[in-house]
């Protein structure tokens, strides 16, 4: 329970179908280096305990800072270091949420584990689960889920994938839960109101270089650090626009001279747009992919499922072929893969 609407409603349906539940906070991060933020752990606890007492079930607070950081934290900050541009959302999923968290669950006699995420699980026969996005498109949180793998999906459930999110509000006024009206989170899930670029000034050292215009090399500027930067970034890169009010847009990152490569924000602006990425780690919910196959992908969080072509290589990289040219695929990101709703896995561009 995370203090927010959407756990609370999970644990409040959960108990009106007669599960014995039991609530938990996940004791993540608490800015206890002093450095940047706000993190508002002590007001989220208690507003999930209030709403553990409304429900009428045992509350307890997990502490799992240690393997946050070390499993979360550190590798966001690595892959900034690296020119990345890494996702701490799909990785505290699998390696706190249904990793960490699970495996003490399932030390302390609980069964499963349930999130307020919205996606659906179905039994698919002969012990096998499956994930699909959820029902209320808008909402769908099937995208942070990609990389999870079956043992942890079978120990997963998600009480609100077959509900839109005014439902679940709605819900949570008619049981008077304290949560009810609670403004959604926004952001990283341990950075608070913080910015990214806050956060990673304050743990990421700067390491300046060029900002070079990549279809002719020429040096338009200096940058702080490529980990101020992604793909596709129109604001804040310190260029003006030309005459012709054309706005620059980030198009890569040389690592070999710590270069920021920008160019015109066009179609045509090379490195912007690709029909063809490959991936790595990949993760499957279920059976891999064995062979070429026409799948769907979602590039990133709310963009709709586009048609790829998958081909496989050595088991945990893949090539992908998209039937129409994708912007700004950062390297470090997670590329979904689904049939029809049904998610299949994942993997990150390389």
């Amino acid at each position: 329970m995370s203090g927010g609407v959407d756990s609370s409603v999970a644990a409040l349906l959960l108990r009106r179908q007669g599960f014995d539940v039991a609530g938990a906070y996940m004791k993540n991060w608490i800015n206890e280096d002093g450095v940047v933020g706000h993190c508002p752990w002590t007001e989220d606890i208690e507003d999930a305990r209030r709403v553990a007492d409304q429900v009428g079930i045992p509350f307890q607070v997990v502490n799992l800072m240690e393997d946050y950081r070390a499993k979360v934290v550190q590798y966001l900050l690595d892959g900034y270091e690296r020119g990345l541009t890494p996702n701490p959302d799909v990785m505290c999923n699998r390696e706190i949420k249904f990793g960490v968290f699970r495996s003490w669950a399932l030390a302390n006699g609980f069964t499963a584990v349930a999130t307020g995420h919205y996606a659906r699980r179905r039994d698919a026969g002969s012990g096998r689960v499956e994930l699909l996005e959820g029902l209320d498109r808008n909402k769908d949180q099937s995208y942070f889920l990609a990389l999870l793998g079956q043992d942890q999906i079978r120990d997963a459930r998600f009480p609100i994938g077959d509900i839109e999110k005014p439902e679940t509000r709605r819900i949570a006024a008619e049981a008077g839960l304290a949560t009810a009206a609670k403004k959604d989170s926004q952001g990283i899930c341990f950075i608070g109101e913080v910015r990214m670029g806050d956060f990673l000034r304050a743990y990421v050292p700067d390491r300046p270089g060029a900002i070079v215009r990549a279809s002719d090399g020429r040096e338009l500027g200096r940058h702080k650090g490529l980990h101020y930067y992604t793909l596709g970034q129109r604001r804040g890169i310190g260029v003006p626009s030309n005459a012709d009010h054309e706005r620059y847009v980030v198009v890569g990152k040389r690592a070999s001279d710590n270069a920021l490569l920008v160019a015109f924000d066009q179609p045509g602006a090379p490195g912007l747009f690709q029909s063809e990425v490959r991936v790595h780690s990949l993760s499957w919910t279920g059976d891999p992919v064995p062979a070429p196959q026409r799948l769907e992908g979602r590039v990133r969080y709310r963009d709709p499922r586009v048609a790829l072509d998958f081909h496989p290589e050595d088991g945990r990289t893949a090539l992908i072929r998209f039937e129409r040219p994708q912007r700004a695929l950062a390297s470090g990101q997670v590329l979904a893969l689904y049939d029809g709703p049904r998610l299949l896995g994942g993997g990150v561009y390389a």
